[in-house]
């Protein structure tokens, strides 16, 4: 049976879904099939946004129709048939997972008291502990245009009382408590939040009984509506500008009823202004304020009145070319304003920054041992693919290095960056000119902030790295001069920059060949002591377990020199991610039973690993077959302490490896992590021109890594 977790609040806006969301996370890097369930829907009439949201994590593989219990008609119409119907749509979920997050309703049809009543029933009948979430924020709105979607914070004293109604409520209904979470808290109450509620957790139950608290503090960018969210409230159009820019947060509010020279210095990073669709003057001058750079970045505008643009101020806004969302609205000035006001952000999976923004809160908030502690889930020895990735950023995120990236022209380097500052998994440098840099990351509405932006064209930089260049390639007759105008290549000056010690890696390769990424490290960096020749891995990731695929990317021929060079360098980095390293060198044939000089290639690069490497499982020539399945092995190789488990797999020539782990990767629906450059004294990193955010996001975490064990 699989345990579960049933997650719900006191009231609405509590911020719950940002909860429930941290602890799939949680429990998808523990436990390999993880289930949601939603007891009671928002609506029939459209999609849960939030449920959808929770599907979305690759940790799931459940259909949405499997997930629903009932719904509020349901539940109005007959409570208990509608508890016996939520029991028995739970027991199916529930048969196909070893950890369920159930979440329970959003107070958007009856009265708080009343359906946290109902819920603490439905958690005693699911048998499934309560995490109760408390909302650290009023009810009541913020007014102040510059605070949009925030509200007033809620005392210590106020939230210990919340907690004393809340947890009578769930007694009453036979629920058993698991721990309590204070979300959106004011950061200075944080602790005297914690402490009231625990005296309450303490009279509710019992001296000594304890179970865990925890305070996850407000984020102005999780409340904040976004512009889809206020388009959607004001019934409102997209008239121009970038659909993809819908989802930035709006900060503010600027009602912008003056004339344009009153109009330009009441803007505000991040506002929404609302302009009457009759003042054209208005909205020129504020599209070119936020193009100059010379006044705050706006998030949208809304033209109210419904008012149609003149066609040459329409002509004229094609000429512009802003990316800045234009919504239209019939609504007059009064009831646009109120209606974004009154607009509540909400966490959705189209929105990359609410969704790092919500993991990282809780994973800085909440202690997840501790967590998977009480909730009873123990670290499961299969390793999925989400579960490595996972692993990869922990360890990442332990001994933080600097990366630096060299393409800040490309976005999806900048969302990957983005997340990487977010999850705390590195210290960046991204190589760009600093404001075109940082005004792309605004208009994706992503945030870079904690990033060192760089200009390859610093002189300082320049001289000192052409200097070194000059002095380093002095045998091949390279000059200063000549220095200069090479190492100004994002891929030199990043290069350079971790052969000074400026970064700690590099990872570049999005929006330029392999060759170019990899050339300068050859160059500059070297190979490591003992090692002759650069290679690379491939981390394949299967459903169960984690396997090493080398060379794949970079020495078409090797000679059993190399071979061995590769095997031994392969099992050096498997060792680094924690994979026990068995290598097996492949060949058609196994064992004694073939001859060739392909296979004696491997016989001979085998007895060099042994030679050089003794403390080393390794067995070659070997086929594929043989070495990962045990069955296979014991007929052809018994007794082996590699046949059957082998976890390194040293392919012969890159036209084998290149294709075998394309063949795993699509068939086997592998994850392939890499290629993970191998042999340079510090690490460089090439990344696929396809690469996925994910994709770069994972790169960085590798030699992140990588620059830890150097």
């Amino acid at each position: 049976m699989a345990q579960s977790i049933f997650i719900t609040s006191a009231e609405g806006h509590s911020g719950k879904s940002t909860v429930a969301l941290g602890v799939l996370d949680a429990l998808s890097h523990a436990t390999p099939r993880v289930g949601v369930f939603r007891a009671i829907a928002r609506s029939t009439a459209e999609p849960d946004y939030v449920l959808e949201m929770l599907l979305d994590h690759d940790g799931v593989q459940l259909p949405y129709e499997d997930c629903i219990g009932v719904t509020y008609d349901d539940v109005r119409q007959n409570p208990d048939a509608a508890l016996a119907t939520i029991v028995e749509r739970y027991k199916a979920v529930e048969a196909q997972c070893d950890a369920v997050v159930i979440l329970g309703s959003d107070y958007t049809d009856v009265g708080s008291p009343a359906e946290l009543g109902y819920n603490a029933r439905i958690a005693a009948n699911l048998g499934a502990p309560v995490l109760l979430v408390l909302g650290g924020r009023s009810a009541q709105t913020q007014t102040r245009p510059e605070q949009l979607g925030s509200s007033l914070p809620r005392t210590a004293a106020e939230m210990g009382k919340i907690a004393d109604l809340a947890l009578a409520e769930l007694a009453h209904g036979r629920a058993e408590l698991f721990a309590v979470v204070a979300n959106r808290a004011e950061q200075s109450e944080a602790e005297a939040t914690i402490a009231a509620i625990r005296r309450s957790v303490e009279t509710a139950l019992g001296p000594g009984k304890r179970v865990p608290v925890w305070a996850i503090p407000e984020d102005r960018f999780l409340v904040a509506p976004s512009m889809r969210g206020i388009m959607r409230s004001v019934g409102g159009e997209l008239l121009a500008g970038d659909p993809e820019r819908l989802t930035r947060e709006a900060l503010a509010v600027v009602v912008a009823g003056m004339s344009m020279v009153n109009v330009l210095p009441r803007l505000l990073e991040g506002a929404v202004l609302v302009i009457a669709a009759d003042r054209a003057e208005v909205l020129l001058a504020a599209l070119l304020a936020n193009a100059s750079g010379t006044f705050p970045s706006i998030s949208g505008i809304v033209l109210n009145g419904g008012f149609d643009l003149p066609e040459p101020v329409m002509r004229l806004l094609d000429g512009l070319g802003s990316n800045v969302p234009i919504v239209t609205t019939e609504l007059g000035t009064y009831e646009t304003a109120a209606r974004i006001m009154s607009t509540r952000g909400r966490l959705a999976a189209d929105s990359q920054r609410r969704y790092d923004t919500a993991l990282a809160l809780f994973e800085q908030s909440v202690d997840t041992d501790e967590l998977l502690e009480a909730f009873g889930v123990a670290r499961a020895t299969v390793v999925t693919p989400l579960m490595f990735e996972f692993q990869l950023i922990e360890r990442a995120r332990a001994r933080r290095k600097r990366i630096v990236l060299p393409e800040g022209d490309d976005d999806r380097v900048l969302r990957a960056a983005a997340t990487v500052l977010k999850r705390g998994i590195a210290d960046l440098t991204i190589l760009g000119e600093p404001f075109e840099v940082r005004a792309r990351a605004v208009e994706l509405g992503i945030d870079i902030q904690a990033a060192e932006v760089l200009s390859p064209l610093d002189a300082v930089h320049v001289q000192k790295f052409a200097a070194e260049y000059a002095r380093l390639r002095a045998h091949k007759g390279v000059t200063v001069a000549q220095a200069a105008d090479t190492v100004t290549d994002v891929s030199y000056f990043g290069t350079m920059m971790v052969h000074f010690g400026l970064a700690d890696g590099m990872v570049s390769g999005a929006a330029h060949t392999t060759a170019h990424t990899i050339r300068p490290a050859f160059e500059i960096i070297k190979t490591a002591p003992g090692v002759s020749v650069v290679s690379s891995v491939f981390l394949m990731a299967l459903a169960d377990r984690v396997l090493v695929y080398g060379d794949c990317a970079v020495i078409p021929d090797p000679t059993s020199g190399q071979l061995a060079d590769i095997a031994i360098s392969s099992a050096a980095t498997a060792a680094q991610f924690g994979i026990e390293p068995r290598i097996a060198m492949l060949s058609y044939s196994t064992g004694e039973s073939g001859s060739g000089a392909e296979v004696e290639k491997v016989r001979d690069a085998t007895a060099i690993v042994r030679s050089r490497a003794p403390e080393l499982l390794v067995e070659g020539p070997i086929q594929y077959d043989a070495a990962a399945d045990a069955a296979v092995a014991a007929a052809k190789m018994p007794g082996s302490d590699v046949a059957g488990r082998a976890t390194v797999f040293i392919f012969p020539d890159l036209n084998t490896g290149n294709n075998t782990y394309k063949a795993v990767q699509r068939s086997a629906g592998a994850v392939a992590i890499g290629p993970v450059l191998q042999g340079l004294n510090k690490p460089i990193n090439d990344l696929s021109r396809g690469a996925l955010v994910d994709d770069i996001v994972n790169t960085i975490a590798i030699t992140a890594i990588q620059a830890q064990g150097e």
